[in-house]
């Protein structure tokens, strides 16, 4: 088991108030939300406990890693609580029919893609088309 990155007085301390039972789902999570990160990074070929011992930035790093799995943990404890964000939903009143596709379905913890590009683990992709063949050659 590797670093926990953040702890509830983290998250409290961004004006987040917890019951019990929430401080101890947030423990829980704070170890998975770690967790996962470490994986999601690796999955990109990054090591955050690399990049966190880096003598240069990583101090800035550390705080950066924190905030992400705050806000990831923030979000499972949100889910928990309410009912989970619907993304697109479709109603019809003949035969009662209800379609609902949701934000977050089957899964508490999650990266959204800019979390992992503003860590510099996930670059954004840039890419080039040449439609009329006035290019020539390679990209650049």
């Amino acid at each position: 088991m590797g670093n926990v990155y953040a702890s509830v007085s983290d998250i409290t301390a961004i004006g987040r108030t917890l019951s019990a039972q929430q401080e101890q789902a947030a423990e829980a999570l704070l170890t998975r939300a770690s967790a996962m990160l470490r994986v999601e990074a690796n999955s990109y070929g990054a090591s955050i406990d690399r990049m966190i011992a880096d003598p240069v930035t990583g101090e800035d790093f550390a705080l950066a890693v924190k905030t992400v799995v705050v806000q990831a943990v923030c979000r499972a404890l949100d889910a928990a609580e309410e009912s989970a964000a619907v993304q697109s939903s479709s109603e019809s009143l003949g035969p009662y029919q209800y379609n609902y596709t949701y934000l977050n379905a089957g899964q508490m913890i999650y990266y959204k893609k800019s979390e992992m590009q503003q860590l510099g683990i996930a670059r954004p992709k840039v890419g080039w088309a040449d439609l009329y063949g006035v290019m020539g050659g390679e990209p650049p």
